[in-house]
């Protein structure tokens, strides 16, 4: 099991890499005055991840920790249980597959032929017994200190990433307190959830005492992944559909949107919330770290 110093430190275990030459490449065009330009954009791969003989899905991805992003997904699709051993994790860079093996044996050939899409992008999407399992989870009493988010959120948007470098892309972090442990990016904000799910399963780190944040919408994927991870807290820079709402209100999951400089809006848990922060001392946001957001939230 990770075990994370208590100190304050704002070091990530995992950060965005956007010098890394495999997850985006330089790209000529013109601007609006039809001036020659070169720009970065996003590299965009095929996964295939098979959970032991069996070919489960292909996801669109940048392609960075292909392991993770396996078990994650499995994990969040019901297919891999909290319990199951896994024995192994391969990665085939040129044939584009990851396949994940278990001591359990599994077949999830009707699972497979039942599934419900969602609101999320590119290949986001829930299997019909999901709902069904969200019932049995019950999320661990926890503490929001209003200093905590402020403080999360600054060094979240001004942390080097390849939507800075980039954009066409959304970003999750896995925080303890003030403190973000890992930060994942994809093309697909349920990729980034996933590859974080999947770190803490390889890992070990235990859910009750941590803090999601996302950059996208807090939609009901968004909310069944969190609750299913066992994270009591999720927070996002952008809003929320009423299907999210109310599954998080069920869940007893806080559910805060809208987060940018001074400004959150909660609406489910708010019991966890402690307003220890005096707003006079909070900068708002800088232009420069702002992303996409509803028109009303300007």
């Amino acid at each position: 099991m990770v075990v994370f110093p208590m100190s304050h430190s704002k070091d990530y275990i995992i950060r965005p890499d956007p010098a890394d030459p495999r997850l985006t490449e330089r790209v000529r065009g013109i601007d609006q005055t039809g001036q020659p330009i070169e720009t970065s954009v996003v590299v965009e791969r095929a996964l295939t991840i098979f959970l032991n003989g069996q070919e489960i899905v292909t996801a669109m991805t940048i392609g960075d920790y292909p392991d993770y992003l396996a078990i994650g997904y499995l994990l969040n699709q019901n297919m891999l249980l909290p319990d199951d051993v896994v024995t192994a994790v391969d990665y085939d860079e040129e044939l584009a597959v990851v396949v994940v093996r278990t001591k359990r044996k599994t077949n999830y050939e009707k699972k497979l032929k039942k599934k419900v899409q969602t609101s999320g992008c590119a290949q986001g999407t829930v299997f019909g017994d999901l709902m069904e399992a969200l019932e049995t989870v019950t999320l661990p009493d926890a503490e929001l200190r209003t200093s905590w988010l402020y403080a999360l959120t600054n060094t979240v948007n001004t942390t080097p990433s390849l939507y800075l470098e980039a954009g066409a892309i959304h970003g999750c972090v896995l925080a303890v307190e003030d403190r973000p442990l890992v930060y994942m990016e994809d093309v697909g904000r349920h990729n980034a959830v996933d590859k974080i799910a999947g770190w803490m399963f390889q890992e070990r780190v235990p859910a009750h005492d941590k803090i999601f944040y996302t950059t996208g919408r807090l939609t009901s994927e968004m909310v069944i992944k969190t609750v299913r991870m066992g994270i009591p807290i999720l927070i996002s820079r952008s809003g929320f559909t009423a299907w999210g709402v109310e599954l998080a209100r069920k869940a007893n999951l806080t559910l805060i949107g809208r987060a940018r400089g001074k400004r959150f809006v909660a609406l489910a848990g708010e019991q966890r919330i402690v307003f220890d922060q005096d707003l006079a001392y909070v900068a708002e946001e800088s232009a420069k770290h702002r992303r996409k957001a509803a028109v009303h939230d300007d």
